[in-house]
């Protein structure tokens, strides 16, 4: 671990009031060291991970952490807080803060050291440690495990009588028939909660005599819990905010289903939980799947007391695999009408008529290579709508009732209701109690086999007719839409893509304009063109009102908002995130009223667009392109001239500061 910290990367006095502060003061060292080459474009990166969910931890510990496309090599840096920082943990600020850099494409060895550290952060003695030093040498090597780790090793091993070199999960000499529990950890990054949880699991798990067993699916890959353990466990514990891998090997156990941080906060309640449902012979199963779900609440895959958030893990999980077409098909296609016009798209087959030295003929290849990738589009959503819901033994029948209703004309709505018919048909299936020598061919044949035959008969004869007519009728409205009705549409996109930049409501807003794209039409090209400028608005407004008011936002947010010009310019509306924490009651409906003039203007113009991502780099291919850089302009302004307002009208005797030279605090909510 020697080249993951350095005492260079050691602040032992850190002053920052704020997260935002504290993470660029660490992140500061980071790029002095050369370990992040961009430190705007990693502290977006982080400010979006901390978005997702916040990154205190009881006990007093922040650990900001994210991939990032600007870190060189996996990286951590450590500071110490007298007053302590809020990280948004439930018992109060964080004095010792973490901030955990890893590379897009880290490698397994470094993944695995940046986990052990996140483990070693539920040990008591290691932090109470780093507190008492006082040399940043010393807490530097502390960290990275050297000779100080030994002392903390063995005062722990003191403390509960477990060998300094003995296991480490919690399987204490156990009696006759120990309680055994088999469990899951996971979060969105893979870094950092994932090991921590796994962590604090095992150490609840020696203090009560259980034999637990953890599967950490994290960055740095995964170990499959060993069958046998599976089936010799009495429970399950599932602590995750991303789906659980596999689930099915679960079916039939009694599960404790919650968030990520539940593991690491209240580890010693959720096996007492699980001993308690295994008392009660509760068992679960798992056809209904489950979402990530807040600290703090539990639920099995048979609870509907989540059913809107599960329902839209499913819906999302589909729309995530599917814009990777998405955006290659039509980036290939946007650039087919670029180079051959747009009579090109009843050019002949590219197999049986190509000139290698014609432009045309090459437009004619990108076009039907594009037209390749869009016809996966609905069955690549209804069968990644159905995986999310019932996992694996759900793709097939998934696919085949996408693929069908291509073929009725049901649309991407018809894709929407296969998927979910899908899933709720192979949930059903896997409730039916089967003989022990049937299961192993249940997943790869039985359940494929009657799901499939079920959803094809549901989707021809019985729902595909209603939902390809209602689908008919929205392409028609789409397409003649006009006037007030298309500005109205164009201002309720718009006050999505911006309310919380990159959230549920902007997905569902980007994710209604790229399933038009699945079967184009004029309405459902203006709307793919409003949803994308709406979305350029608030950091492009954020770098705006820096440049032309510096004096009304801290440093910080002044190097963010130089970064925020090429976000904004790229279709990234996290880059306005950092701003909209700091001060959300001013910056977000300001950014929502100027995404709501965007989305408007767009669709008054008419602008189209065939390209689902892209920002300004593919305005030569929209339609009306002069117009549309208009509508994001005037959009850019009004949020501009809203949120210096908003912030003037809030000022107080410190605003001057930084003409001093002395960072700001942010303006407070």
């Amino acid at each position: 671990m020697s080249e993951l910290i350095t005492a260079a990367l050691v602040d032992l006095d850190l002053s920052a009031e704020t997260k935002q502060d504290a993470a660029r003061s660490l992140a500061e060292r980071m790029v002095a060291e050369g370990r992040v080459t961009d430190l705007g474009g990693f502290l977006a990166d982080v400010a979006a991970r901390e978005a997702q969910m916040p990154t205190g931890l009881d006990g007093g510990i922040g650990i900001p952490h994210c991939r990032s496309e600007h870190v060189t090599a996996p990286t951590l840096a450590f500071g110490r807080s007298g007053p302590g920082i809020d990280f948004g943990a439930a018992d109060g600020p964080a004095d010792l803060v973490f901030l955990i850099a890893a590379p897009t494409g880290a490698d397994d060895d470094h993944l695995t050291i940046l986990s052990a550290l996140a483990r070693r952060l539920m040990d008591p003695q290691f932090t109470e440690a780093l507190r008492a030093e006082r040399d940043p040498g010393a807490a530097a090597a502390l960290i990275r495990g050297e000779e100080a780790e030994a002392s903390v090793r063995e005062t722990a091993a003191a403390a509960d009588g477990t060998p300094v070199d003995g296991p480490v999960p919690g399987n204490a000499a156990p009696s006759a028939e120990p309680f055994r529990i088999v469990a899951v950890t996971s979060c969105p990054t893979g870094i950092a909660h994932t090991y921590m949880a796994a962590e604090s699991l095992a150490a609840a798990a020696r203090a009560g005599g259980v034999v637990l067993d953890v599967e950490t699916q994290g960055s740095a890959g995964f170990d499959r819990l060993d069958p046998a353990l599976i089936a010799a466990a009495d429970a399950v514990v599932w602590a995750h905010d991303v789906e659980v891998r596999d689930k099915a090997r679960f079916d039939g156990k009694p599960i404790v289903d919650t968030g990520v941080k539940a593991g690491i906060n209240r580890p010693a309640e959720l096996i007492a939980e699980a001993r308690q449902k295994a008392e009660r012979g509760e068992t679960t199963v798992l056809a209904t799947g489950t979402a990530a779900h807040q600290d703090g609440g539990a639920t099995t895959g048979g609870d509907h007391a989540h059913f809107g958030v599960r329902l839209r893990t499913y819906l999302m999980s589909g729309v995530s695999y599917m814009v990777p077409f998405v955006a290659a098909g039509g980036l290939l296609i946007a650039l087919s009408f670029a180079i051959g016009g747009y009579e090109i798209a009843g050019a002949k087959s590219v197999a049986d008529h190509f000139v290698w030295g014609e432009a045309a003929s090459w437009a004619a290849l990108l076009n039907q290579i594009g037209t390749a990738a869009f016809a996966f589009l609905v069955p690549v959503l209804a069968g990644y709508i159905a995986y999310g819901m019932a996992d694996r033994p759900a793709l097939v029948p998934g696919f085949v009732g996408g693929a069908i209703a291509l073929t009725i004309d049901a649309g991407f709505l018809g894709g929407l209701v296969a998927g979910l018919l899908a899933g709720a048909v192979v949930m059903a299936i896997q409730r039916v109690k089967v003989h022990p020598t049937l299961r192993g061919i249940m997943p790869v044949l039985v359940i494929p086999l009657i799901a499939s035959a079920v959803v094809g008969f549901l989707m021809f004869i019985v729902v595909g007719k209603p939902i390809a007519s209602l689908q008919g009728a929205l392409t028609d409205g789409l397409n003649g839409l006009s006037g007030s009705n298309a500005i109205i549409l164009g201002i309720v996109l718009g006050l999505m893509m911006c309310f919380d930049m990159g959230g549920p409501l902007n997905k569902v807003a980007y994710a209604f304009a790229v399933g038009g794209l699945a079967d184009p039409t004029p309405g459902s090209l203006k709307v793919m063109a409003a949803v994308m400028a709406a979305g350029m608005v608030p950091p492009l407004a954020m770098a705006l009102a820096t440049t032309v008011r510096g004096g009304l936002f801290s440093r910080t947010e002044r190097e963010n908002g130089r970064a925020a010009w090429v976000l904004g310019a790229s279709f990234i509306s996290e880059g306005a995130i950092p701003f909209a924490a700091a001060d959300p009651l001013r910056v977000i409906p300001s950014v929502m009223a100027g995404g709501a003039v965007t989305g408007a203007l767009s669709m008054a113009f008419g602008c189209t667009l065939r390209a689902p991502h892209g920002g300004i780099f593919v305005v030569p291919l929209i339609g009306n392109p002069f117009l549309y850089l208009l509508a994001i302009a005037a959009g850019t302004t009004v949020a501009t001239l809203l949120v210096v307002l908003l912030k003037s009208m809030g000022r107080n005797a410190e605003a001057a500061a930084p003409a001093t030279g002395t960072p700001k605090t942010p303006v407070a909510a």
